[in-house]
């Protein structure tokens, strides 16, 4: 009887690890498909401010938006203010994300900075 150990050329591990990473490399890449199909998005920050200052915007105006914000990625606009009836938006045309939120009244008395354009919305 042999009592020496004897290494595997295909360790089964070996082949695991690699199906794992390739799992992974489909996961990502899925979940960049699923971002982009959803269109605009809204950061955590935006949707508490939303919440907090009980601001609603229609369906219709978020498509406007989308709308709005595509024309101004074209333009080469990356950080835009966005100005409705009801309240006042800082976007990232770039990423296609809400980033944070206030009413009229409140954007009434800011400085706006580190934007490159302005999207008005009204109506």
């Amino acid at each position: 009887m042999d009592h020496r150990i004897h290494q595997l050329q295909h360790h089964p591990l070996t082949l695991q690890t690699k199906k794992i990473e390739k799992d992974k490399e489909v996961n990502t890449n899925f979940r960049e498909l699923l971002h982009e199909a959803l269109g605009l998005k809204i950061s955590k920050h935006a949707q508490k401010r939303l919440a907090e200052r009980n601001i609603e915007i229609g369906n219709e105006k978020w498509v406007k938006l989308q709308e709005k914000m595509a024309e101004a990625r074209d333009m080469g606009i990356t950080e835009s203010l966005v100005v409705m009836n009801q309240a006042a938006l800082i976007v990232n045309t770039k990423n296609n994300t809400v980033i944070t939120a206030m009413n009229r009244h409140e954007a009434s008395s800011q400085i706006f900075t580190n934007i490159n354009g302005t999207i008005l919305l009204d109506q």
